[in-house]
């Protein structure tokens, strides 16, 4: 460990350079999902933007409690349903899931067939339950 922060010491650039470069490839690859959206700017965008919101939830976690009027498209057949979303290609495309993890690799998938508005609901069903913010059964 002393040889390690010796090095850290006399390479100091280096090190910092590294660093640097983790930091912008991490930011890359969390926007490639869609950007991040707080509960209060998602209700924003569903009511000023008609925004669609997919829930990647599977359909037990689903029916338990969802957003009002979330579309349920469950990440293990996410893929094989993505033409279920064109109707809302020019729509900001909100996704969902349990704690804001799963949803990104969906966004990926959203981003990669050609949709330009996704989003990812920051801290997921999760957060939206700590907020008290209303759920459908």
């Amino acid at each position: 460990m002393a040889l390690f922060i010796e090095f850290l010491g006399q390479q100091w650039m280096l090190a910092s350079a590294v660093l640097v470069c983790f930091i912008v490839l991490m930011k890359y690859e969390s926007q490639k999902g869609g950007a991040s959206l707080s509960p209060q700017q998602m209700i924003n965008k569903v009511n000023k933007e008609e925004a669609v919101v997919i829930d990647v939830r599977d359909k037990a976690e689903f029916k338990a409690g969802h957003i009002v009027d979330a579309i349920n498209m469950p990440s293990s057949s996410f893929a094989t349903r993505l033409g279920e979303l064109e109707p809302y290609r020019d729509r900001p495309i909100v996704m969902v899931c349990k704690m804001g993890q799963h949803s990104g690799a969906a966004g990926k998938q959203l981003t990669a067939a050609g949709f330009e508005q996704v989003f990812r609901l920051s801290g997921g069903m999760m957060e939206w339950k700590s907020m008290q913010l209303p759920e459908v059964s």
